[in-house]
């Protein structure tokens, strides 16, 4: 896919990049040439090639999936500038 330079000022008036008149044919060429070695990546044989996130093979530490009480309300209202009732007290957002 070839781009030219009217593409590079349609395309940097898009992305509000300002692009000067001079480097529209030298920019078109480098983006021509990355195009082109995108398209070559599609040729590569990806058969049997299992799809990853990572380069790395790394697993993550996963915690026991328990049930708990979900701690102690007292403990976690202390922490709070003001509590009622077994809640926290904000202001008021909505009127």
């Amino acid at each position: 896919m070839a781009i030219d330079a009217a593409t590079v000022k349609k395309v940097a008036n898009l992305a509000r990049i300002r692009v000067p008149e001079a480097r529209h044919e030298a920019l078109a060429q480098e983006l021509s040439s990355i195009l082109a070695w995108i398209e070559q990546l599609a040729e590569v044989n990806t058969d049997g090639v299992e799809p990853m996130t990572s380069v790395v093979d790394a697993k993550l530490p996963l915690r026991a999936d328990v049930v708990t009480d979900g701690g102690d309300s007292a403990k976690i209202l202390a922490n709070a500038p003001k509590a009622a009732n077994g809640f926290f007290v904000v202001p008021k957002v909505v009127e």
